[in-house]
């Protein structure tokens, strides 16, 4: 069948009868009469790590099989990507946009993407991803920028009498380590990689929303906007939640969220093994690690007021 035919039934510009519909092969076929939309929610920061909330971390490996059942959906018409995300690792906003791409080009599916409270940094390089972009009115969008945080934990160590030892085979293995005072250098190094990251940013941007971009504005200062001021902008292409949207785009589709799949001991819960020796003891370490965590994704979101 023509490729234009097949993409004008999927996209309900064309109807034909049901003594024409009937004989097309089935998946076509639920298409035609309704099909439906895969919704996937994008929530959370960024990172590689598992996060210190369950399911509150977005990247490659997490959205990875909704993604793939979304897309592979018999009777899909579309893809809805529900973005909310203060942003996080570079690379995996790479990672998770690159799929969603390769995804769509593969399967000849039109992706939306709809902000909620916030597509901000890597949040916005998600929503890039997809053909279209809509937010509410009161959303955030933007932020196209770097940013990089941590801590300084000098003070800390010696107030516990604690001493910080550590053996490098290079004088730049260890650069701006968080038990160590900061170095000018180190600084220098890292404003440097910032800026080749926020040009690797910008060219996606630019090669994602073309002309549609305000030509005039300054749009790359790492500033955020409302959803009404970012269509003003070029950023997003309309207004509106996703329910909305959807309705009016594809009225005879229905909306299905796709999860990700959960390992067997996720979905069994954590309880299971809280008596098998071994599980359950606190190691301290890893909750000091797991606090700091927490407090950098608290930090994140708390950056849009959130």
């Amino acid at each position: 069948m023509d490729l234009r035919l097949t993409q004008a039934l999927r996209l309900g510009a064309l109807k034909l009868p049901p003594a024409v519909s009937s004989v097309l092969p089935g998946a076509l076929a639920s298409r035609v009469s309704g099909g439906t939309v895969s919704v996937v929610r994008l929530n959370g920061v960024i990172a590689s790590a598992s996060g210190p909330v369950p399911r509150s971390v977005i990247n490659l490996q997490a959205v990875e099989s909704a993604l793939t059942r979304a897309f592979e959906a018999e009777n899909a018409v579309a893809v809805a990507l529900v973005v909310n995300s203060p942003g996080g690792s570079p690379t995996q906003s790479q990672l998770v946009a690159d799929r969603i791409r390769g995804l769509a080009a593969e399967h000849e599916l039109p992706v939306l993407a709809f902000c909620e409270d916030v597509a901000a940094s890597g949040g916005y390089w998600l929503a890039c991803a997809a053909d279209e972009i809509f937010a509410c009115p009161t959303s955030l969008v933007g932020s196209i920028g770097v940013v990089s945080g941590g801590f300084g934990l000098t003070g800390l160590i010696e107030r516990f009498g604690i001493e910080r030892r550590l053996h490098t085979s290079g004088e730049n293995k260890a650069r701006l380590d968080p038990f160590q005072p900061e170095k000018p250098e180190d600084v220098e190094w890292l404003l440097g990689m910032q800026a080749e990251l926020h040009e690797l940013f910008i060219e996606w941007v630019r090669s994602r929303r073309g002309d549609t971009l305000d030509a005039g504005a300054d749009l790359f200062t790492g500033e955020v906007w409302t959803g009404r001021k970012a269509l003003e902008l070029g950023l997003i292409d309309g207004l509106g939640t996703v329910r909305e949207v959807l309705e009016e785009r594809y009225p005879d589709a229905e909306a299905v969220t796709v999860e990700p799949r959960r390992p067997l001991l996720a979905r069994l819960g954590v309880g299971v093994l809280s008596g098998v020796p071994g599980f359950g003891a606190i190691d301290p370490t890893a909750a000091v690690a797991g606090a700091l965590e927490y407090l950098e994704h608290r930090a994140a979101w708390s950056r849009f007021g959130l």
